[in-house]
């Protein structure tokens, strides 16, 4: 399968791209971040099973709605982007049935909405989502967003928050305690799990070379 494509639902992808997040200025929440989350989807669903159609849909739609990380309202940004969606789905004729299961999907996927996953879909796509935030990719988007956000790399007098709380809200490299390194244990599939423990391993390397070379 390409890494620039939907297939073989290339039509209804077409048909929801315009409603996805696609104009945000956010690089860790664009085009790209679908295209990666869908890979990891099919990856998933050709071992575990699922509806291809719920799944695309639910991948596409379940950022649709923009919530910064720094914002008071992130926890509240799946069920915003699950209600968007459902919207969409209907007035493209999409049955009751159907439109519930994109939507029960999108709402459960976020790690900050703590709403667990029922069906198939909805386990598929929180682990494919999530295996886009570890790994070489969620090393990058990590620093991206923090980037975004005016955090520094590290506190440099205790870069390991040895005596001090940590906050990944100043200090990037907080990140990785605080939430990268706590998803390897959350995920719902057995594939996803497979997936993410090379993913997870991946950056404890990262973080183990970064602090070398930082010298601290």
């Amino acid at each position: 399968m390409s890494a620039l494509s939907f297939s073989p639902f290339q039509d209804l992808a077409d048909k929801l791209i315009p409603h996805t997040v696609a104009e945000r200025p956010d690089g860790s929440h664009d085009l790209s971040h679908l295209y990666r989350v869908w890979r990891n989807v099919c990856a998933i669903r050709d071992k575990e099973g699922g509806d291809s159609e719920i799944l695309l849909a639910a991948t596409l739609l379940h950022d649709s709605v923009a919530v910064e990380k720094n914002s008071p309202f992130r926890s509240s940004a799946s069920r915003l982007a699950a209600a968007k969606a459902s919207e969409v789905l209907a007035e493209m004729g999409w049955d009751e049935e159907r439109v519930d299961a994109v939507s029960h999907a999108i709402v459960c996927h976020s790690h900050s909405a703590n709403i667990p996953p029922e069906s198939l879909e909805a386990k598929i796509l929180q682990d494919a989502d999530r295996l886009d935030a570890i790994g070489m990719i969620g090393v990058a988007r990590l620093f991206y967003v923090s980037g975004r956000m005016g955090s520094h790399l590290y506190e440099p007098t205790d870069p390991h928050a040895e005596h001090r709380a940590l906050d990944d809200s100043q200090y990037a490299v907080d990140h990785f305690t605080t939430k990268l390194f706590t998803l390897a244990d959350s995920f719902q599939t057995v594939t996803g799990r497979q997936m993410a423990k090379v993913r997870h391993e991946r950056a404890q390397r990262f973080l183990q070379e970064f602090m070398e070379e930082a010298g601290v």
